[in-house]
């Protein structure tokens, strides 16, 4: 008797065992993030981990690229579109238990639009002249010019909610209202994130979360092959992609990102100052190699900063089209001294390291000699892209959503100064006709592919692989996230 006991008791534990593994899930990613807050970095390596499960705004992107309600439930907005009254969910509580308010909404977007500000999209929040606590509930924001896209920005990861009790440790310690909670962080390893039983919303399906940083394509096909991971989201190693299609074990989810993957250059550094060198470097650049070479393929070329798959994408890819023999009749004319000897810095992403290969060998066609230089994630965002710029040629896919603004800042890494540009960006942000501010993005668009302000490429697809029975995931990205939320086990 005791021997049929114990053979049933094996057999319900066996049966069990699988369901209860399937409880977490294990997602890994190329680049790690450098820390924790969302609010004071411009890696899309931080949202990648925290944007909706750690941390919400007032609006919320869906998978669709929609905005939808998050912290806010409904808004009014005034007449004259310069005033939004935000209604608030009521008994939202963040993960230290300390309570959601309407003074935590001033407080964050009052931090991210101070003069101290760190925050990377600090001109989402330019137009914003007063916030202002109504009651515990409702939160009164007033623009000084009426902004179509105020809801939209609102959804970015830069803008979500933080508190002032627990600001202080937010780069190691994230506290915020999600259905996760931060779990531990094992540097150059993993993040492990917590389900927040106490989510104010509908409660995520996973019990846990594992985000495992596998930099290297190889070891992250071996990686996933292993089982090691249950998902990899932007997977890097695109050759590999007919291998587990045909692989009943998984399923590959092919979308697209909003990420614009360009050879920047540095305008405010010569000899790239000089318009005739940089459209020199845009005729010696054949995209479709780089796509095929790098890519396997997948990419759809691009020919100035915007989405293809948006409705107000201008294709202006005929501009820069590959012509090595007028790239080098262009530096001719530019005076400039062959072989001219230039520094590309290249980030760890696999599009990068692999099309900055490619693309040195093509420069190097046309009598432009670049040295390579790899760099870690977290010395590209320093040296490059956030403080010294200092960099000739580097290439970077920029997933933020709608981002071509970014380029009427001069302080911006590209140092692109047009005033004229950032006139009709200006422009576009207060417009409230459809066809008048399309009309206004086409323009914004032609004046950078005619300006050469980078070396247009592609823009990056997202290839997931996952698992069969993982369900729920984003198939497109229409902001850098890994929105866990959703996502649960087949049952």
């Amino acid at each position: 008797m005791k021997s049929k006991i114990s053979a049933a008791a094996l057999a319900v534990a066996l049966a069990a065992g699988p369901a209860l593994a399937q409880d977490g899930l294990t997602v890994g990613l190329q680049l790690e993030p450098p820390h924790m807050d969302p609010t004071s970095a411009a890696a899309g390596a931080i949202d990648q981990v925290v944007y909706a499960n750690v941390f919400e705004g007032l609006t919320r992107f869906g998978s669709d690229g929609s905005v939808n309600p998050g912290l806010a439930s409904s808004w009014d907005i005034s007449e004259d579109g310069l005033t939004y009254t935000f209604h608030l969910v009521e008994g939202v509580k963040f993960h230290d238990g300390t309570d959601f308010e309407a003074t935590d909404v001033v407080f964050s977007l009052d931090r991210a639009r101070g003069e101290d500000s760190v925050n990377a999209q600090k001109a989402l929040f330019a137009g914003i002249e007063s916030v202002e606590a109504v009651d515990p509930a409702t939160v009164k924001v007033t623009l000084s010019a009426p902004d179509g896209l105020f809801l939209f920005k609102m959804a970015w990861g830069d803008a979500v909610i933080v508190a002032p009790e627990s600001i202080e440790d937010i780069k190691t310690a994230p506290v915020g209202t999600g259905a996760f909670t931060f779990g531990n962080w094992v540097q150059g390893d993993s993040i492990t994130l917590q389900n927040n039983a106490d989510y104010w919303g509908e409660p995520a399906m996973l019990d846990s979360a594992t985000f495992k940083f596998i930099s290297d394509p190889t070891a992250a096909f071996a990686a996933m092959m292993a089982g090691d991971v249950d998902v990899f989201v932007a997977f890097p190693a695109p050759e590999n992609l007919p291998q587990f299609d045909a692989d009943p074990r998984y399923n590959v989810l092919i979308g697209n990102t909003e990420g614009e993957t360009i050879l920047a250059m540095n305008n405010a550094r010569e000899p790239f100052s000089n318009k005739l060198v940089r459209e020199a470097v845009a005729h010696a650049i054949n995209r479709q190699d780089i796509i095929d070479g790098a890519m396997f393929g997948y990419g759809t070329p691009i020919g100035t900063f915007f989405a293809p798959h948006n409705p107000d994408y201008v294709d202006l890819t005929g501009l820069s089209d590959y012509d090595p023999e007028k790239a080098k009749a262009l530096l001719e004319e530019a005076g400039v001294a062959l072989p001219l000897k230039v520094k590309m810095t290249l980030p760890p992403p696999s599009y990068a390291r692999r099309g900055g290969e490619i693309v040195a060998a093509q420069l190097r066609a046309v009598g432009i000699e670049p040295e390579i230089e790899n760099v870690e994630w977290a010395q590209w965002l320093e040296n490059t892209f956030r403080n010294a710029h200092d960099y000739d040629l580097t290439i970077i896919s920029h997933t933020e959503p709608m981002d071509i603004s970014s380029l009427a800042n001069p302080d911006y890494y590209t140092g692109y100064d047009n005033p004229a540009f950032a006139e009709v960006i200006e422009k576009v942000g207060v417009e409230s006709d459809p066809e008048v501010r399309s009309e206004l993005l086409g323009q914004a668009q032609t004046m950078l592919a005619e300006d050469y302000v980078a070396g247009f490429l592609f823009e990056l697809p997202l290839h997931t692989v996952a698992k069969t029975g993982v369900e729920g995931l984003w198939v497109n990205m229409p902001t850098q996230a890994t929105d866990l939320t959703a996502v649960h086990w087949a049952k």
